[in-house]
């Protein structure tokens, strides 16, 4: 009887072991994770049954070689942390606590394929409606979704592509694209204007002649711009012109002087001569003061310069009593 019921405890504390919660943890190529039940004192990890650590008197031992560089332990908190994660370290990881809070922790592992960022067309646009496609260059265990603000319109856990139908009413609304698997996933926003060529369908018309309007506007400006350049230029023209052609009359024009040209007869001590000097006072207001234009080719043609000076004193005189 006794043995019976020693059966029967072993049996139920293996019955109890398979029946341990396993936590599902997830994570992708080239990522990390962090086991969260810590070994602060004494203990092992080990995956799939083979010790790969263990800890004993606060130091950690690496028993496997490809762990080597990508699993640590953290002194202070007692966590195993597995980087650099490959598609191989998926799998069952536990921890067995031996000293402390004693107790064994098992974890599956999943590591997916990294998700690629999804992207965005359109494949059909007409005024009523408009077809976007959302694809992924690899969908391994992704789901494509499409959001219109916070609500799900469409998925897609199988296909690399997803079409999403937008109408003419629903142009104003916020949608995005997501790719996701059960570790990670990636957002793309569908700009409407963009992908559709519609910021607002109610008012494109209005935009058009907005545009038309702005280019009549402009090439006005710019004629108006000219006129008043040409009409600029010719008043500083003609008043360049009005300016020279008063200055030339000031210069040519002297009323208060005549002149005259003077004989010079060729027995020049007869021109002084013929005045006799009258007694008395002489009323000379009736008399007109003549000047002669002095010019070197009249002046030159005397061989010597007592001539010169001859002709110049004559002159004077005559000018001076008349």
């Amino acid at each position: 009887m006794e043995a019976q019921m020693r059966i029967i405890l072993f049996l139920t504390v293996i019955i109890s072991s398979a029946n341990e919660e396993v936590k599902n943890l997830t994570s992708t190529e080239g990522g990390s994770i962090t086991l969260p039940d810590p070994v602060k004192e004494k203990g092992y990890l080990s995956f799939e049954r083979t010790n790969i650590a263990a800890v004993n008197k606060g130091e950690v031992e690496i028993e496997v070689d490809i762990y080597i560089g990508r699993l640590h332990w953290d002194k202070n908190n007692g966590n195993f942390t597995i980087t650099g994660l490959q598609r191989n370290d998926s799998g069952i990881f536990a921890i067995d606590s031996k000293k402390g809070r004693i107790f064994t922790k098992s974890y599956k592992l999943t590591v997916y394929e990294s998700v690629s960022l999804p992207a965005v067309n359109t494949s059909n646009l007409s005024a009523e409606s408009c077809i976007l496609l959302c694809s992924v260059e690899k969908g391994e265990e992704t789901t494509l979704l499409w959001y219109k603000d916070e609500e799900i319109l469409n998925q897609s856990s199988s296909a690399l592509s997803l079409p999403l139908t937008v109408h003419k009413q629903d142009f104003s609304s916020s949608y995005r694209c997501e790719a996701a698997n059960p570790a990670e996933k990636k957002t793309v926003v569908a700009d409407m204007k963009t992908f559709c060529g519609h910021d607002d369908a109610d008012n494109s018309n209005d935009t058009n002649t907005r545009y038309y309007f702005g280019i009549i506007i402009s090439i006005v400006l710019a004629v108006f711009v000219v006129l008043i350049a040409i009409i600029t230029k010719k008043k500083c023209l003609n008043k360049t012109k009005t300016t020279t052609r008063q200055t030339q009359d000031s210069v040519n024009t002297d009323t208060g002087v005549n002149y005259t040209d003077v004989q010079i007869s060729g027995n020049r001590p007869c021109q002084a001569g013929n005045l006799s000097d009258s007694p008395g006072t002489v009323d000379r207001s009736n008399l007109t003061t003549v000047y002669d234009k002095l010019e070197a080719h009249r002046m030159l043609h005397t061989d010597t310069a007592e001539n010169v000076s001859d002709e110049l004193s004559t002159y004077s005189n005559f000018a001076a009593n008349h």
